[in-house]
């Protein structure tokens, strides 16, 4: 990932993620995290007594007295006190996992509730938006996003926070058993190998970074080489291509090494820094045990601790990378929460109500930005029950048509109404179930026919779902798959043909039974054939509906109530087909264009059958 020029702050991070570790409407959920800090403050104190128990061993062992009058005699032999010590050890453990147990539906609750939010947030988000984003981009945020919910959780909560609360607790045994000097000593040790590692661990991430840029390049030639094998081999450039890849592993080569080489000087200059300040204290201890003021005992008790101390600390780098890498991908993930939604419902916005379906566009002026107008103040409607085409060359405005009813797009001037309610003003949920669409490209979710078909009604019986694969021609097919309804489409629906897709498409609208129907260029991708096939399968899905058609085939649209040419973004002709042909103006240009095509294309047809 990008270095950023602002590094997303800990604090306000994790801020924002505490209402979903310490959720207002789950009280269990707060047990939960009471309990685990217990068990984490549990695991420490027990981890901090295993050093004792060894000193109080040693110390009889010895011969020396433990000092505690209190304590019956038979709990101060070394077999007792052996016993202890390994039960220390084991409660430690026992309560680190008990901690981890139950944090781990903490977290997960956490991740869940975040990934939906931000889910329905993008789905909220305007067409705009996701045409501006890569949808891979998205999922990868939502991701990342969640994988870094568990490395905070983890690395703050569950690393971080025991290793502070280590700290405190041996800097406060160092002071009341040893004096203020020890404490000195380790807290210098603790500040310096910190620096030092996360100094380092920056240096190793830009190193870390240029070699995976590098691997990637690599394997992206080695990839693109591959696919055109054939190409490679007409013009015989092996040689080339294999020089080509070497230079990019050349570069991996070099950056791998100086990966290797920077975790060295980085282990080194840990450990440097820690046998400095442990050979410090041990000869503070080595001499007050000398002096008569320690015992042997103290100085084990001070190695074990100054070791245990040291574990944690070996694995400040990684921490400190993980909690790096995920909060800048949290931080991405709460930008794209914060994103603003801009098609939104108004307050106290109303369900659509519906009579007869009447559409009608007044004056609507709109633009995707700032620099080219798209429609400018057309006016037309779509009378209840009747068909309406829009026909015109290539970016002329047709599509944008379907996305302004649909309200993917707000005007920047004029009205839509249905039914007499301007679609701005009422409910979206509402106004999107009135309509369905057939759309040019039809894509697929990667599940069964069954599925999406269904799709146009979740709670349909298979028994619906069967009619409206007939009502559009498409139950012979399904009936000759092995599968039926069970088959699995592949992902865009890549495995269905054009036509078999767009049967599919026009299942799922019969499904959905929309007063309203949007078929847009819905044959325009298919061959003559399929397209008369899909034509009077949409016929008879748009029979007694009101129906806007945007279409790119003149000849799909000839028996519509009214056509509507637009060019430019403004209406240039309409009426119906004889009249247009009537005005000879830019409709019968387009129709002679077609109809000169069309015919080319049937005597070729016809001499590829002699």
């Amino acid at each position: 990932m990008e270095e950023q020029s602002r590094e997303p702050s800990v604090i306000i991070t994790v801020l924002k993620l505490w209402p979903y570790i310490w959720p207002r409407d789950h009280p269990w959920l707060k047990r939960r995290v009471f309990l685990a800090l217990f068990f984490l403050v549990a695991a420490k104190l027990a981890t901090a007594m295993v050093p004792f128990f060894f000193k109080f061993v040693t110390d009889v062992l010895t011969g020396n007295d433990l000092g505690l009058p209190v304590v019956p005699l038979f709990l101060l032999t070394p077999f007792m006190l052996v016993i202890g010590f390994i039960s220390m050890r084991v409660m430690t453990i026992g309560f680190n996992q008990l901690r981890d147990a139950l944090f781990a539906r903490v977290g997960q609750h956490a991740v869940r509730q975040l990934a939906f939010k931000t889910f329905t947030h993008i789905h909220k988000l305007s067409l705009r938006f996701h045409l501006e984003r890569r949808t891979g981009g998205l999922s990868r945020v939502i991701e990342r996003g969640t994988k870094g919910i568990e490395s905070i959780v983890r690395y703050t909560i569950l690393n971080s926070l025991p290793v502070v609360l280590e700290f405190a607790l041996y800097a406060g045994i160092f002071f009341y058993y040893f004096g203020f000097l020890y404490v000195v000593v380790i807290a210098v040790t603790v500040i310096i190998y910190s620096g030092y590692t996360i100094k380092t661990s920056d240096w190793r991430t830009r190193i870390r970074r240029a070699m995976n840029e590098a691997d990637t390049a690599a394997h992206a030639k080695a990839v693109d080489s591959l696919l055109n094998f054939e190409t490679v081999k007409y013009f015989g450039n092996e040689t080339a291509e294999a020089h080509r890849f070497d230079r990019s592993m050349q570069q991996y080569e070099a950056s791998a090494i100086r990966s290797y080489t920077s975790l060295g000087w980085l282990n080194f200059g840990q450990s440097t820094i820690f046998a400095i300040g442990m050979l410090i204290i041990m000869l503070l201890s080595a001499r007050a045990v000398q002096n008569g003021t320690q015992t042997i005992g103290d100085f084990v008790l001070i190695h074990l601790f100054l070791l245990q101390l040291s574990q944690p600390l070996n694995f400040i780098g990684g921490v400190y990378r993980e909690i790096r890498q995920s909060l800048t991908d949290l931080e991405v993930m709460f930008t794209l929460m914060e994103a603003p939604i801009e098609i939104a419902d108004v307050p106290n916005a109303q369900p659509l109500k519906l009579d007869s379906g009447h559409i009608q566009f007044n004056e609507v002026h709109f633009n995707y930005g700032s620099s080219r107008s798209i429609l400018k103040g057309i006016s037309f409607e779509v009378p209840a029950g009747k068909t309406v085409a829009i026909v015109g060359p290539s970016g002329a405005g047709k599509s944008t048509i379907s996305r302004l009813l649909y309200r993917f797009y707000d005007l920047k001037k004029g009205t839509i109404t249905i039914d007499g309610q301007d679609i701005s003003m009422v409910q979206q949920d509402s106004l999107r179930a009135a309509i369905g669409m057939v759309p040019q490209d039809t894509v697929l979710f990667n599940d069964t026919i069954e599925y999406n078909i269904r799709y146009g009604a979740l709670d349909a019986s298979e028994a619906e779902i069967a009619k409206a694969a007939t009502y559009a021609k498409i139950d012979k097919f399904i009936a000759s798959l092995p599968k039926g309804f069970d088959t699995e489409v592949g992902e865009r629906g890549l495995k269905l043909s054009g036509g078999e897709k767009q049967r599919v498409a026009i299942a799922r609208t019969i499904l959905k039974s929309p007063p309203i129907l949007i078929l847009d260029e819905a044959t325009s991708a298919l061959d003559t054939r399929t397209e008369q096939e899909i034509k009077s399968a949409l016929d008879m899905v748009s029979k007694n509906r009101t129906t806007l058609v945007i279409a790119h085939r003149l000849s799909t649209v000839t028996d519509a109530d009214e056509i509507i040419v637009l060019d430019a973004g403004s209406i240039a002709e309409r009426g119906t087909h004889r009249e247009l042909l009537a005005q000879k103006g830019l409709y019968m240009t387009m129709w002679n264009r077609q109809q000169a095509v069309s015919d080319a294309q049937q005597r070729l047809r016809d001499l590829g059958q002699v």
